[in-house]
Parts: structure tokens; sequence; C-alpha cells
């Protein structure tokens, strides 16, 4: 069964009054591609998390975010400068003598100097907790992930196999429709050939050996042998559990040259509204497997 690169997961873990919810979105890419909005806390992490997604996905965008919540703690986030508040207390207090003011220095107006708090700074136990819980609730958004994955992939297999069987039916027409034709080709052309000529100056066996190649050029025969060809390897990729994005993009690049080919040679009208159809159908599968792990 084939995966989409399309999906997203969400997993979540908590313990001693921590909180850490990892988000997992992915959309189409020829590569595997990261981007990361982690804590500062474990950003030194990076690296092994995009290790532990790698064993996972294959082939996509994936943006990964992760939120921490301490809430649960009851230790505040900041903490507040102690220099620096009494750097801005003394600062005011000589204001205050200065201008000759007796009211004390409220606590409003030291907020007002944001500068005096900053973020509190993690201890090596509960940067490790957070890392575990990341490492946890990652696992969990992966497999929602790859369920979503596989649903769309479902849905994408099942909507590729009508359009190459559709395809493969255009072909068989086409093909029925071709058996003998060499001959009438050849046949014409002989015809067409001695009506616009003097039959007295030219050398039947030459002729015979120019409509040869005229006909020749004129047959599709390969043309559909390579295609189906080309399709029957194209299912057979469809029936892979492994990433096949790749390998059906470049199948249905060689299905679009041949069936070219096969309309610019056909130089028949019924053939080619059979093929147009058929280059509808491929069109759509071109788009499809853009989406293809």
């Amino acid at each position: 069964m084939i995966t989409s690169m399309t999906g997203f997961g969400r997993g979540d873990a908590s313990a001693d009054g921590i909180s850490v919810t990892v988000e997992l979105k992915t959309v189409n890419s020829r590569y595997l591609d990261f981007s990361f909005r982690m804590p500062q806390a474990i950003q030194n992490k990076e690296l092994e998390l995009k290790e532990l997604l790698q064993n996972h996905i294959n082939r996509g965008k994936v943006n990964v975010s992760v939120r921490v919540d301490k809430a649960g703690t009851g230790v505040p986030e900041v903490t507040f400068n102690k220099k620096l508040v009494q750097g801005y207390m003394k600062m005011l207090n000589d204001l205050r003598e200065a201008a000759s003011i007796e009211e004390p220095v409220p606590l409003e107006t030291l907020l007002d100097f944001n500068d005096i708090f900053e973020s509190r700074e993690q201890d090596e136990e509960t940067v490790e907790k957070i890392w575990e819980l990341t490492c946890e609730s990652t696992e969990a958004a992966v497999q929602k992930l790859l369920e979503m994955r596989l649903q769309e992939g479902e849905q994408l297999e099942d909507d590729l196999r009508k359009r190459v069987n559709h395809i493969d039916e255009m072909l068989s027409v086409v093909k029925n429709k071709i058996e003998g034709r060499s001959a009438e080709i050849k046949e014409e052309l002989l015809e067409r050939i001695n009506n616009l000529i003097d039959s007295d100056k030219i050398d039947p066996d030459r002729l015979e050996m120019e409509v040869a190649v005229l006909v020749d050029k004129m047959d599709i025969t390969e043309e559909i042998v390579r295609t189906q060809s080309h399709i029957k390897f194209f299912r057979k990729a469809l029936n892979n559990d492994d990433s096949v994005g790749r390998r059906l993009n470049f199948l249905s690049q060689e299905l679009n040259r041949e069936i070219n080919t096969i309309g610019s040679k056909a130089n028949d009208s019924e053939i080619s509204q059979h093929v147009v159809q058929a280059k509808e159908s491929l069109e759509q599968i071109r788009e499809q497997v853009q989406n293809v792990e």
C-alpha cells in the first residue's frame, strides 16, 4: 500500500506537573525536509528528534512544533534580576530626593522596567524530564500521522489504479484498431505514389524500400508495447510497501513520452481521440503521484 505525504499528528505526554505537546504536519516535497519550532530548553536536541522522525518518515516536508507547559509545577517561568532591581530602586530614590518628593516609590513604577524580568534557567533534571516527555509525545504524534498518511494513501492508490486501468483500456482499443494497419498504409502509399509519378522512371525496389521506411515510421506497435510495460511496472509499484513516489513519478513521465509519440505517429482521428482520453487520465496521475511518499 502506498503512503501519502500529506498528514497531521498530535501527541501529548505529562508528568510531574510538566506537559509536552508535539504536532507534526507533513506536505509533499521532493526530499525529506524538516522545520522545527522548539523551546529553548531542548533546542540542542533537534538532531536527535530529527533522527527519531527519520525512522518513520522517508519523504516530504515535515513541520515539527513542540510546546511545553509547566504550569502544573507551580513554578513561574520567569524570575527577576535582583541586582538590576536594586539598581533601579536606588536610581528612583535618588530621583525622588532630587525632586523633593516625599512619597515612596510605588511598585508599579518599578514594574515598568521590563528588563528586570528574565527567563528562569532550567535545572538539568527538569530539562531531562522535558526531553523524555518530548520523545514520548513525538512517538504518539508519529503514529497518528502515519495513520492519516496511510488513509490518504489508500484513496490515492484507488484513484491511480482507476486511471492507469483507463489508460490500459484505451491502449487495448488502439491496439485492436492497428492490427493489419501496416499493410493497409503500405498499399495506400504505393497507390498514391504510383498515381503521382511516371512508373517508367522509378525503380520498383527503391520505391518498395522507401515505402517500407515510411510505414515503419507510422507504426505505433512498439510504443504500445512499451507503454503496456510501463503500466505493468506502475501497478507493481502500487503493490509495494516501500517508498515508491519517485518511481511512480518516473514511470508517469515515461508513460507521457510514449503516449505523446503514439498520438503524433497515429495519423488517425479515431486513435487520436483515444490518445486524448488516455492523456487526460495520465495528467491526473502525474498530479497525484506528486503526493506519494
